[in-house]
């Protein structure tokens, strides 16, 4: 009997083992799809094919958020005056915030969140949203972009977005290096430290 339950807690660590390590993988061949195309609030398209070869810290965001959004939006402003002290902000590294409500989060809205955080227009920190055109397509395509990153989100039906709670860090070529929390969690001297070892 006892052969039988050492047998068993083994099928099982095994099976946890397994687990683990499909996630992990799975996370370290994350690379965003080269097709996907989108809005800036500058009402500019961004091709992620063609985007610049830098370090990207990617969040994900809607700006009827009432907290974590904001929050972490805030700190990573506060993370790129750290790494524009250092020099390579803009230059090795790069802010890309996705609106997950391309419907409400128009350009000019987004351009209005940029503003409230008096966040730079300089194209070092890209704001994306969908074409009004093309709504249907690019709201396919942002959420492909998140499920690249098993970044998860969904409206219950009263506009308050149930979310995923983490930002990622892109290499140069839109490959997963690691994920970071959101809001009261996002440890920019963490990031910082991580973003400074990749350059």
């Amino acid at each position: 009997m006892k052969k039988v339950y050492i047998i068993s807690a083994i099928i099982v660590i095994l099976g946890i083992a397994a687990g683990i390590s499909f996630f992990i993988i799975r996370d370290m061949t994350a690379k965003i799809p080269d097709h996907i195309t989108l809005l800036t609030d500058d009402e500019m398209l961004y091709d992620f094919a063609e985007s610049d070869k830098k370090l990207k810290l990617v969040e994900f965001i809607y700006t009827h958020c009432p907290d974590i959004c904001p929050t972490t939006t805030q700190r990573m402003n506060l993370l790129k005056g750290d790494l524009s002290k250092e020099g390579v902000f803009g230059e090795k590294v790069q802010f890309i915030t996705v609106t997950i409500d391309p419907y409400r989060d128009t350009a000019e809205v987004l351009r209005k969140y940029r503003n409230t955080f008096e966040i730079e227009n300089d194209g070092d920190w890209v704001f994306l949203t969908a074409e009004p055109d093309n709504l249907k397509k690019d709201q396919s395509e942002i959420q492909e972009l998140a499920n690249t990153f098993q970044f998860q989100y969904r409206d219950p039906g009263d506009g308050f977005y149930v979310h995923s709670t983490f930002v990622y860090l892109l290499d140069e070529n839109n490959k997963f290096i690691k994920k970071f929390p959101m809001g009261e969690d996002f440890d920019k001297n963490d990031v910082f430290n991580k973003i400074m070892k990749q350059i």
